[in-house]
């Protein structure tokens, strides 16, 4: 497990660049936080490192946006919205685990039972006018990504 602090909007940008550095295709992450936190900021952030240069917007309203990097897919869910997991049938989330793409999930909780299991959960609290932030790894591959990020 590793605990961040991060003063900034900048710094939570930079936590999802150098994310950017270690992850590999079928990397899944779950973002954890209230509104506000951080999650879509981190996701820019990490996007921008794997050079996505377009406009990256939360799909709160959308759900997920597909994005293409290199050579390989990220998709970015929020399930804020979803109310029932049994819905990620229906939007395709099956067709998009393929075990090259990368994908990045807010709000996790909401899709109980449907998603696959995160190899990092991303948490984001507020921390006085800052956030901090806590990296835990749940599979042999999260636990590498992480040690990467903290050496």
């Amino acid at each position: 497990m590793l605990d961040l602090f991060l003063n900034s909007t900048e710094a939570t940008e930079l936590l999802g660049t150098q994310f950017s550095a270690v992850l590999t295709p079928g990397c899944v992450l779950y973002l954890y936080g209230e509104l506000g936190t951080g999650k879509t900021t981190l996701a820019r952030g990490l996007l921008r490192g794997l050079g996505h240069l377009g406009i990256v917007k939360s799909p709160t309203f959308t759900l997920f946006e597909t994005y293409q990097l290199r050579d390989w897919n990220l998709f970015h869910w929020d399930l804020y919205r979803l109310e029932d997991p049994e819905e990620l049938e229906y939007l395709g989330l099956r067709d998009q685990l393929d075990g090259e793409a990368i994908l990045l999930v807010e709000w996790p909780e909401r899709g109980k039972g449907k998603l696959p299991a995160a190899d990092v959960k991303v948490t984001l609290s507020y921390y006085g006018e800052h956030r901090s932030c806590q990296l835990e790894g749940c599979s042999l591959a999260g636990d590498g990504l992480i040690a990467l990020l903290s050496s």
